[in-house]
């Protein structure tokens, strides 16, 4: 709840600047974007109390991307930027399918590559300050404010977080920072920065998908390592531990926040001129 609370304050004191300073953001789009991160957090908190079925959780947020599907309507924006390839005009697949496919889909990838101590929060911080250094590049204002605002709402989380932890994430974390950055890139002009930094994510759902999407986590060897059970490969984590031996936890944070360090290098590359 910290990091939506963080998150949302932050954002609110973007549009008083906004006002006070005549910053020229886009209100339309900012207050849509926190509208619809807000709406994907009640849905955490509702899970992390009543534990809702699988199915419930991963359409819900579908619902939560209306504001941000309205606006895009309105203003008729239905392209997406793809580096080397140019603008593709989707039509009104982009707000009617697309966009809430984004929400629902970064919602729920960020809350599968989870578990351990920092990681959540670790993987968030890489990508928003990321994207908040593509989009002040970009002068993409509304995007900067976005992604500094969870990005200072991580950063403030995380030595609580970090190995040991004193505090937890729960759903209603991992929903807002999938959420976050579905609305980041949702309006702003740098889309495919956005499902970059989301591979390592989508490799782990799929890795998931074929086992079945288990609930356990690796096991703790007595030699202080994790490893995946029986040796099978059940996730992103447990590829990362085969393919190292076993590993302590933190080292698989770690090693976990390196691979998406890589495709937030591949971001930059594309991204800042």
């Amino acid at each position: 709840i910290a990091i939506a609370a963080g998150f949302t304050g932050a954002v609110l004191l973007g549009l008083v600047l906004n006002t006070a300073l005549h910053l020229q953001l886009g209100m339309t789009e900012m207050i849509a974007a926190l509208l619809t991160v807000c709406i994907v957090a009640i849905i955490g908190i509702l899970d992390d109390v009543f534990d809702m079925a699988q199915l419930t959780k991963t359409l819900l947020p579908l619902a939560a991307s209306v504001p941000l599907v309205v606006v895009a309507i309105a203003a008729g924006h239905n392209s997406i930027a793809i580096p080397f390839i140019g603008a593709i005009d989707f039509g009104l697949a982009y707000p009617l399918l697309l966009i809430p496919l984004a929400v629902a889909v970064c919602s729920n990838l960020t809350n599968m590559l989870a578990g351990y101590n920092g990681l959540e929060a670790g993987l968030g911080a890489v990508m928003f300050a990321t994207l908040s250094v593509v989009a002040l590049m970009h002068g993409q204002a509304e995007m900067t404010i976005l992604s500094l605002a969870m990005l200072g709402a991580l950063l403030g989380f995380l030595p609580s977080n970090w190995f040991p932890a004193k505090v937890f994430i729960g759903d209603v974390g991992t929903f807002s920072i999938g959420a976050a950055l579905a609305a980041a890139v949702i309006i702003s002009d740098l889309k495919s920065a956005g499902a970059i930094l989301v591979i390592p994510f989508v490799a782990d759902f799929f890795l998931k998908a074929l086992n079945g999407f288990p609930k356990s986590f690796a096991e703790l060897g007595a030699d202080g390592k994790l490893r995946p059970p029986k040796g099978k490969i059940r996730g992103l984590a447990d590829l990362v531990l085969s393919v190292s031996g076993g590993l302590s936890e933190k080292a698989l944070v770690m090693r976990l926040l390196a691979i998406e360090a890589v495709f937030a290098l591949i971001v930059l590359a594309l991204y800042v001129k």
